[in-house]
Parts: C-alpha cells; structure tokens; sequence
C-alpha cells in the first residue's frame, strides 16, 4: 500500500520581531549587515502563554477544514516538538483532545528538530503503507523563541517560531511519499544543546538568568554546524537517491531545511543547484525548526508540476538527518492559517 501527502497548513504567532527591532536592542549586532547575510529580515515570536501545541492546533484545525476532512476520520497524530507544553503527559494526547479527534486515534509526540519533518512523513508512510492505519495528522510545532538568551547575537536573530499540520492517506492523490533515508551522529548533540532542564542537567533557571555553554537556554556551535551540514546532507542526498535508483539529474525539486539563506546557499553550491531547483522561504519567517520544508512547500512549491520528483531534506539537533522522496502530483498547498479574531483561551493548566 502507498501513502499519500495531500495536504499542507501552518500557522505563524501573529508578534513580528523585525531586524529593526534586534537593532535597537543590539547597535553592536550591526544587524543591517548580518540581516542579508543570513537572509532574515523578520520572525514571528509567541507570545507569554502561547506555546507550541497552540500553534499546532490553529495549523491542524485550517489543514482538517480546508481539506474537508472529518474528526473522526483522523486515525493517528504525530507531532513533532521540542517544546512541549509539559513534561508528561504528550502534548499529542492534549492535542487529540482539543481537535475533538476520536479517541480510537492513536497519539505521540516524537522530539525532533530540523530533521522532524522528513522523519515524521515516514513514520505515517510506515503507519499508512503497512496497514495499521489509512490516515495520519503529522503535526510539527516550536516556540525556540523561549530558548534563547535574549543577547545570544549567534541563535536570536535566525530562529522564529511556527507550526504546520500535514495530511497523509491511503486514498491516492497529492504526493506519493516514496524512499526515505536517515542519518544519527550523537557525538555531536552539544554541539546544538539547551543543557539544564532534563535528567542529566540541572533544573531550568529563569529563561536568561545567564547566557554561557551548559546553561538553561539554546547552545549553538555555529561553525560545527556548518561543518556537519557540508558533510552530512551531501551524504543523505546520495544514500537517498541509490535509494530511489536515481540520479541528481532525476530529480526536479529540493526542499532543504531553512536553516537560514547562507547555510542553504552553500549547500546549493555544494549539491550543484539554483534557487529553481532548490527554493528559499526564510527572509519573513527564519528558521522555524521542524516547520520549515512544510512552510516552503506551501509558499514555494507553485512551480511544481505533476510528474515531478521532489526531495525533502532536514538536517540539525541531534545530530541527525533525513530525506525524503516524493512523487509530486498535486497536493492541496492550504497555506497559511489566518490569525484567530478573538484568539481562544489557552487550555486550563492540568490539575
């Protein structure tokens, strides 16, 4: 059996946090100069009390109305998190709850950063594919935002946050998920770490009681970053295309994890691409983590045509890495969520 994306949604907070701003703040950032150097002019923030799941359920809920699908009908959800509104229970079983979703539906969250997105097309291809369900809700959804020290000059400036909410079935239709390839280096995990606040670490302290490597807000080692990207995700392309049995010139399409416009540019160059080939949607957004490839995909895939071959790639946290291959049919981009005209409560805390 197949499986099938055919559809696509997301949602952005609705407080823009421009380069202008950062500036003000940070004369020193010179932020007129790293802005078009990263390609990032803009991101959206939460706002206190917003978190990741709400995201999410303003993504699921304008993909589940745009494409006419039922509660009932939605067999599994997936959401892919880093910042879940609690430590237990799974955001995702909240998630079904709040959806008004069946509660035959299975439910988990699986904690996946830039990679996510590739990683969770096949988690439903094997949901899907295998038989063990005919349609599955993948989610995505992160508030970095909260993570970052607010004078960090090396992570505050790139990340934003977001959601998108993905449709994949058993009926035919959209794009067919085809072979998926994956890649895990955890020797490199610090070098993108928020180390307090697990079991191994400490408790969280206060978000920006201190800003050094091992503290309670995001670690980024930017030029290992760079060096780990150059090498992996030349190496998942390939692995994915023997995969497929097929070559660079086989495929039309590459959606890369918008890390921000200098990482993709080099990585354009390193995989012998153009802009055509290898679109960018980062300048009002930034890096939204495991949201990114599905925002493109909705703002940038117009070009596509029906018979097309597009391959998604992700790649960060862990360390780890994925692609993906897909048959481009023509999947309904539903685009992006408007922003709620009374915004709704967020859920009462758990008793």
């Amino acid at each position: 059996m197949d499986a099938w994306l055919a559809g696509i949604a997301y949602h952005l907070p609705e407080h823009v946090l421009t380069n202008a701003q950062l500036g003000g703040e940070h004369p020193e950032w010179e932020m007129e100069k790293l802005g078009p150097r990263i390609g990032i002019a803009s991101r959206h923030v939460a706002s206190p009390g917003e978190c990741a799941s709400d995201l999410a359920f303003h993504a699921a809920n304008h993909l589940l109305d745009g494409l006419g699908i039922r509660r009932a009908d939605v067999d599994f959800l997936l959401f892919c998190t880093q910042s879940p509104d609690y430590l237990l229970p799974t955001t995702a079983c909240l998630l079904q709850d709040r959806l008004g979703l069946s509660t035959s539906c299975g439910a988990l969250d699986y904690n996946l950063g830039c990679s996510g997105y590739p990683y969770g097309l096949a988690l439903a291809k094997g949901l899907v594919a295998g038989g063990v369900v005919r349609n599955v809700l993948l989610l995505t959804g992160e508030t970095y935002s909260r993570l970052l020290h607010p004078d960090d000059r090396s992570v505050r400036p790139i990340f934003g946050d977001g959601a998108s909410a993905s449709w994949i079935t058993a009926a035919p239709g959209g794009a067919r998920i085809g072979a998926c390839s994956f890649g895990t280096d955890g020797a490199g995990a610090g070098s993108l770490i928020v180390r307090e606040g697990g079991s191994r670490g400490e408790p969280r302290r206060p978000r920006g009681a201190r800003h050094e490597q091992g503290g309670g807000d995001l670690f980024m080692d930017g030029m290992e970053l760079i060096r780990f990207c150059l090498k992996r995700v030349p190496e998942v392309v390939e692995q994915n295309l023997r995969a497929a049995g097929l070559s660079t010139e086989d495929v039309d399409r590459f959606v890369l994890h918008q890390a921000n416009s200098l990482m993709t540019g080099r990585l354009r160059s390193k995989l012998g691409l153009d802009l055509a080939r290898a679109p960018d949607y980062v300048e009002a957004v930034g890096n939204t983590v495991s949201a990114t490839i599905p925002i493109v995909l909705c703002e940038a895939s117009a070009p596509f045509r029906p018979g097309e071959r597009v391959m998604l790639v992700g790649f960060g946290v862990g360390l780890s890495w994925a692609a993906c291959l897909l048959d481009w049919q023509r999947p309904t981009m539903v685009g992006r969520a408007p922003t709620p005209p009374s915004p709704e409560s967020p859920p009462a805390p758990l008793a």
